[in-house]
C-alpha cells in the first residue's frame, strides 16, 4: 500500500515536503509511508491524531472555536507539495449525537483552507482497514483487509501497472462523454435529467482517491430536473441517512426526504445556497469493488453505480457551484437502471453500451 500511495498516487519526488495524516490506529501504514517518503529523498511531515478528538471538539467548543482556523494550517497548506490522508477511524459513529449545525459551522469555516489544498497540493485520500470499518461492512477483519487489498490492486503482482491500465480505459470513456450535452438517469423511483454541455468529464484513476475508479463532471448548475431515490444509505459525519429521495427543479432541490435522519439531511442541504445544487455527477467503473460497505471512498467507485454530490463542484470540470458541502449519494443501476446520453442508451444494468 505504501508503494502504491507514495510512488503512484502522490507521485512523490525528491526534496518535496509531504504531509502524512491519520490517527494513531493507522500507525503501521503511517510508518511504512514515512519510510517510503524518506527513501524517495523527500521530507515527511507527520500529523498523527488521537481517535475521537473531534467528538471532544464538537461537544465542548464555543462558536468562536468552531469558526476558528489556525493560521498555521494556512501556512502548511501553502507550503506542502503533497499530502496523503489516511482514514483510520476506530468508531465510525462517534459523531452521531453531535448537533449537525456545529459540524456545518466548522465545515463552512474551513472552506477557504480546503480550496487552497485542492488548488495547489497533490493530495491523496486512502483508508487503513480497522475493525470499525470491517464491522460496518459486515466482514471479519481479515476479510475486510483482503477486500481493501483487492480494491487497491495491492493483491496483484504489479499494482501500479494495473492502475495505469485502468487510467487508459477511463480516459477513453471520458473522451466519449466529453462529446455529450445531456444525461438522463432512469431507475426505480428515479427519472432525472441534467445538462453537461460545456463541462469536462475527468478520469479519477487513483491519484486523489485510493482506491478509485470513476469518471466525473460538474453538471450545469440550473439544469437538474426530476427525481432520484438513492439505493444505499448516505453516511456522513457519523450519521446514517437512509432512503434519501430528492426532487429538483431548475437545478435546485425543492423536496428532500429520508426514512431516517431527515432533519440532518435538510440541515446540511440548508448549509448555504450552493448546498441545494449538484456539484458532481460520477460514474463508478471499478468492478473489483462489488459491494456497499458504508464508506464513500469505496462505495462511489462500485462498477455499475452512479453518484451525485450536492454542493461544491470541482472547477477543473467547469463546474461553478460553490458550497462548504460536498455530499456524495449513490444510486445502484445494476438491476434495471439505465443511463441515456443525448437520447442514446449509454449504460444498462450497470454495463456500458458500446458506442459502435
Amino acid at each position: 500500500m505504501a508503494r502504491i500511495l507514495v510512488d503512484y498516487a502522490a507521485g512523490v519526488r525528491a526534496k518535496e515536503t509531504v504531509l502524512l495524516s491519520g490517527t494513531s490506529v493507522a500507525e503501521p501504514l503511517l510508518k511504512e509511508l514515512y519510510a517510503r517518503v524518506v527513501a524517495k529523498g523527500a521530507y515527511p511531515l507527520l500529523r498523527m491524531s488521537i481517535p475521537e478528538l473531534e467528538h471532544i471538539f464538537y461537544t465542548s467548543a464555543s462558536d468562536s472555536q468552531l469558526r476558528h482556523v489556525s493560521p498555521i494550517a494556512y501556512y502548511e497548506a501553502r507550503h506542502i507539495d503533497a499530502a496523503i490522508y489516511v482514514q483510520s477511524e476506530s468508531n465510525t459513529k462517534y459523531l452521531s449525537a453531535v448537533d449537525p449545525k456545529k459540524i456545518a459551522a466548522a465545515r463552512q469555516a474551513r472552506r477557504r483552507l480546503n480550496d487552497i489544498v485542492h488548488g495547489r497540493v497533490r493530495w491523496t485520500l486512502t483508508l487503513f482497514p480497522t475493525a470499525a470499518y470491517a464491522q460496518d461492512a459486515g466482514m471479519s477483519c481479515a476479510e475486510f483487509e483482503r477486500f481493501v487489498a483487492q480494491a487497491m490492486f495491492a493483491d496483484r503482482p504489479d499494482p501500479i501497472r494495473e492502475w495505469e491500465n485502468l487510467a487508459k480505459r477511463q480516459e477513453a470513456l471520458a473522451r466519449r462523454l466529453n462529446k455529450v450535452r445531456t444525461v438522463r438517469i432512469v431507475g426505480e423511483d428515479t427519472d432525472l435529467s441534467l445538462s453537461v454541455a460545456g463541462r469536462k468529464f475527468i478520469s479519477s484513476d487513483g491519484r486523489h482517491n485510493m482506491p478509485s475508479g470513476e469518471v466525473f463532471t460538474g453538471p450545469v448548475e440550473n439544469s437538474a430536473e426530476g427525481r432520484i431515490r438513492f439505493t444505499y444509505p448516505v453516511c456522513f459525519s457519523g450519521k446514517e441517512v437512509t432512503d434519501v429521495a430528492l426532487t429538483f427543479r431548475r437545478g435546485v432541490v425543492v423536496e428532500a426526504t429520508a426514512a431516517a435522519n431527515q432533519d440532518f439531511l435538510r440541515t446540511m442541504i440548508g448549509l448555504d445556497p450552493g448546498a441545494k445544487r449538484l456539484g458532481e455527477l460520477g460514474i463508478g467503473t471499478n468492478f473489483g469493488i462489488d459491494r456497499f460497505i458504508k464508506n464513500i471512498l469505496f462505495d462511489e467507485k462500485i462498477g455499475g453505480t452512479i453518484h451525485l454530490a450536492l454542493g461544491n463542484s470541482y472547477p477543473e470540470t467547469g463546474g461553478k457551484n460553490k458550497s462548504a458541502l460536498h455530499w456524495d449519494m449513490i444510486k445502484d443501476l445494476r438491476r434495471g437502471g439505465e443511463v441515456w446520453v443525448d437520447g442514446k442508451l449509454f449504460q444498462k444494468n450497470g454495463r456500458f453500451i458500446s458506442s459502435r
